[in-house]
């Protein structure tokens, strides 16, 4: 796997494309008896290490790779020299499969989710295999296993990962999601896909960031790591002449965001899946509001944030403005500055500050 690269390429990465997990899950795979027209499906890989493995083993046209994120799937293909090309919809899942890798995700509901789809595409010979680090594995995700696939086994712990072993033993299982949640304020229930960030209630970051969204005549407005498009949706009750840009790594996100936006309003907004907002329209905005995640897939970092800094000056026009809300402890303002002409605190509580930026 050292030839894997993560998605943006970065030279010099100190950051590999693959864990102990995947490893894991590779010697194992290589282990099995597996028939020549054996179909495959990898489920949660994150930059391709998984869809590489079953490469050695079966011909790509036997391999169906699901992910719901834009960076994966930008490094999957990479990683595969384009010899994989992964669906983004679990509604592209056919037939049945002989063999199911899978990184566990951390969001069960997500889990929950993948595994109910899965219930329809599954037979008692499949093999199932799960795999991650020890840290990350919890009750949780045995319960679901056994709740809707069937009995689990576990191999040895090695270098701090461990893969979880299913037969599938139960029936078809209808998934749950997306859910409907009430949110304070606004008229209609949200829809929400199982991988959104605070998916059963208003999280308390995006509850301070609408007590303060900008006034102005904003006529292009973009929600930048959009979720479930409440921010975007929120500036446009605020700003109905304005169009809507709506974007984010999460299929699943702009589902919901493009969902949501039809409840409260007749005309067409924009969405686009892609890696925070690179390579799309420059001083093409008035207007960014971005709330980022703080995480890549089980890594804390603030990457994305940098990186939603460089793309928002980009798309915004001469004196266009960024509002930022970020943890306070982050010290994001430092960064701004590097970046903005002018860089101004707007509000903040114990545990969050809000940011104006202006380009």
């Amino acid at each position: 796997m050292k030839k894997l690269s993560r998605y943006p390429v970065k030279k010099n990465d100190p950051l590999q494309a693959w864990d102990a997990a995947d490893t894991l899950i590779e010697n194992h795979l290589l282990s099995l008896e597996i028939a020549p027209n054996s179909r495959v499906l990898v489920l949660n890989d994150a930059y391709g290490a998984l869809t590489v493995s079953a490469l050695k083993v079966v011909p790509s046209p036997l391999i169906t790779t699901y992910t719901d994120s834009y960076v994966s799937t930008t490094a999957i293909i990479l990683n595969t020299e384009k010899k994989i090309t992964p669906i983004h919809s679990l509604s592209g899942l056919q037939g049945s499969y002989d063999v199911v890798l899978m990184k566990l995700p951390g969001q069960l509901s997500y889990f929950e989710d993948l595994l109910c789809h899965l219930s329809h595409h599954l037979k008692s010979t499949s093999k199932i295999v799960f795999g991650g680090m020890i840290k990350y594995i919890s009750k949780g995700h045995f319960q679901c296993i056994e709740r809707i696939i069937g009995q689990t086994k576990t191999s040895l712990a090695q270098k701090k990962a461990r893969l979880i072993f299913a037969e599938f033993t139960k029936g078809k299982t209808p998934s749950p999601y997306p859910t409907r949640v009430t949110i304070e304020g606004f008229d209609h229930p949200f829809s929400h896909a199982s991988l959104l960030f605070s998916r059963e209630k208003l999280d308390i970051g995006t509850r301070f960031f609408l007590q303060h969204l900008p006034q102005g005549n904003f006529k292009q407005i973009l929600d930048l790591g959009c979720g479930n498009g409440l921010l975007g949706i929120a500036a446009k009750q605020l700003h109905p002449r304005a169009d809507l840009i709506f974007a984010d790594d999460s299929t699943m996100a702009l589902q919901s965001a493009s969902h949501n936006y039809t409840l409260f309003f007749n005309d067409q907004a924009t969405f686009v899946w892609t890696n925070c907002f690179e390579n799309q329209p420059p001083e093409s905005v008035d207007l960014v509001l971005c709330n980022p995640p703080f995480h890549q897939k089980s890594g804390v970092t603030d990457h994305i944030a940098h990186q939603m800094f460089r793309d928002a000056r980009a798309a915004l026009r001469k004196n266009g403005l960024l509002r930022f809300i970020g943890n306070s402890h982050l010290r994001y303002a430092h960064e701004l500055k590097k970046k903005f002409s002018s860089v101004t605190k707007v509000a903040q509580n114990p545990k969050f500050s809000i940011f104006d930026a202006i380009k």
